[in-house]
């Protein structure tokens, strides 16, 4: 017992060091803000919890938009919208009344009907509010989603042009105004977004301003003599990582203090996305797609402070202290089923197995629940949340237990033996049967994210931290209790066959940056070990 609470108490410090670490503050440069001083613009959405514009039925309440304006007034100067319906027609007056700018957005799409009622109360807008519209964009990246051609936009702009006074302007990711340089022609400043984690190929946080600036440079170069505006320029606070393009609340602070001290000297106009974080994005984009808030929803809350340090884990000594304590039933779990199977006391070697069993789970518990309300996102990634939580924490509990008890994995051929072979299966070895049930679980789990990322990775997010508290138990246990059977299960070398090219694939297009892609890759490559090492058997 000395053994075992003197790993505990080093398993202890290891979890709590490895979530110290974890949730360090991320120093910051000094304000780029002067005192009082307020952002140039920020892109507006008003759409809260499940409010989405794709329902064409959602309407926005002035109060709500009052509110928003009310908190955004401390923050900016000038707001983008991007479109006139579901409400955000009364943004102008509401903004007039809190001293706020507003850059007129009207949405064009291939529905011609519902373009021109974009166009006309518009246009009525602009003209009803000339001193608070500051200019019209006429489209946002209508281009890039490949709904219209550049022909039948220059209609639309020469005939919001004929009927307002403010510039007009179209908005589009910089790469088509490149494609499409006739476009200048018909607006009066050219409006470009510059996405750093979204290029085909993403630029790290660290570079992200030095990015920004060359494309600006490039764009400048490109269309000598006219003004440009920055109309799209962020970086998301969560969400999955593109090569080198880690998405964290650190990494959002740095980028917009390096950018915005960057374009000040520079003297180049830009608008951030943007004001509130947009919960509906997620269905488009995955998580990534509801993060790129100055502003969280729910609860609204400002991100970071200029000039203050910022943490990635803010709660993190409670993540490390359900660490401790998760850690200790892992333990517990050992001596209860040492005891229970008539052993006194686990070997050395066994302690040893579960004080890395329980650094590992308590290192990653609290890292799963906190992935798990982020990414949860309809019934469907609930279920998943649900399933990753149950087996980071079932697995480090059986396996620990197992190796008390010194009880090995069966085969999933138990599982699939029938009904009546699995309740006599559960009546004689009920620890086994968990063992087995909780593999088969993780096991499905992994294909499903596998094959995901192997044929459509672009907006899913990556499972590192459960898979691990799963799989490094049944790699330990599998070590300390090793099988000497001479052939292998047919189900779980099949799984392994399955596991082993998705690995080496998501490998190759993630790029050695992705830490989180090398890290689930690793995971996938520790449960093929152990699937392809199961022993075989009649079943």
């Amino acid at each position: 017992m000395r053994r075992a609470v003197g790993l505990f108490v080093a398993v202890a410090a290891l979890v709590v060091a490895s979530w110290w670490w974890r949730g360090a503050d991320v120093t910051m440069p000094p304000s780029p803000l002067a005192q009082g001083e307020r952002l140039q613009c920020v892109s507006y959405a008003p759409f809260r919890d499940r409010q989405t514009p794709l329902d064409f039925t959602t309407y926005i309440p002035a109060a709500q938009i009052e509110d928003d304006l009310k908190r955004l007034a401390a923050l900016t100067d000038c707001i983008r919208i991007y479109s006139v319906d579901v409400g955000l027609d009364q943004v102008p007056e509401i903004a007039e009344r809190h001293g706020l700018k507003v850059l007129l957005g009207i949405w064009v799409s291939n529905r011609r009907d519902r373009t021109q009622w974009q166009i006309k109360t518009g246009v009525a807008l602009a003209k009803r509010f000339p001193n608070t519209v500051q200019a019209v964009i006429v489209g946002n990246e209508v281009l890039l989603r490949g709904e219209i051609t550049a022909d039948t936009l220059t209609e639309y702009l020469r005939e919001v042009k004929a009927q307002v006074s403010q510039p007009v302007t179209y908005a589009d990711v910089w790469e088509f105004w490149m494609r499409n340089a006739p476009l200048a022609q018909g607006v009066d400043f050219i409006t470009i977004h510059i996405l750093p984690y979204w290029e085909d190929h993403p630029i790290p946080a660290k570079n992200a301003a030095d990015h920004i600036l060359s494309i600006h440079g490039q764009v400048a170069a490109a269309f000598p003599g006219r003004e440009i505006l920055i109309g799209e320029v962020g970086w998301p606070s969560a969400g999955r990582m593109r090569e080198g393009a880690l998405p964290s609340p650190a990494s959002q602070a740095l980028v917009m203090h390096d950018l915005l001290a960057r374009t000040k000297a520079a003297h180049i106009r830009m608008n951030v996305i943007e004001a509130f974080d947009q919960p509906w994005k997620r269905q488009l984009e995955g998580t990534v797609g509801g993060h790129w808030g100055l502003i969280t929803d729910p609860p609204r809350r400002v991100k970071f402070a200029w000039g203050q340090p910022v943490s990635n884990h803010p709660h993190w000594p409670w993540q490390a202290l359900g660490g401790v304590l998760f850690a200790a039933l892992v333990f517990a779990a050992a001596g209860v089923a040492a005891r229970r199977g008539g052993a006194t006391e686990p070997s050395p070697r066994a302690w040893q197995t579960v004080a890395i069993i329980a650094a590992v789970a308590g290192a990653t518990l609290g890292w799963t629940i906190e992935a798990a309300f982020l990414e949860s996102l309809g019934w469907g990634g609930l279920l998943r949340s649900l399933a990753l939580i149950l087996i980071a924490v079932g697995v480090p509990l059986a396996c620990a237990a197992a190796i008390g008890a010194r009880v090995g994995t069966p085969t999933f051929a138990n599982l699939l033996g029938g009904v009546g072979h699995v309740r006599e299966f559960r009546r004689r070895k009920p620890l086994a049967l968990t063992l087995v049930a909780l593999l088969a679980a993780t096991t499905v789990v992994a294909i499903q994210a596998a094959l995901g990322f192997a044929f459509n990775p672009r907006y899913l997010d990556f499972p590192f931290a459960p898979l691990t508290a799963a799989v490094v138990p049944y790699l330990l246990l599998q070590q300390h209790l090793p099988a000497a059977a001479p052939t292998r299960a047919m189900a779980e070398t099949a799984a392994a066959a399955v596991l082993v090219p998705c690995a080496a694939f998501t490998t190759w297009q993630e790029g050695a940056e992705n830490w989180q892609a090398l890290w689930f890759c690793a995971t996938l490559a520790g449960l093929a070990i152990t699937l392809a090492r199961a022993p075989g058997g009649r079943g």
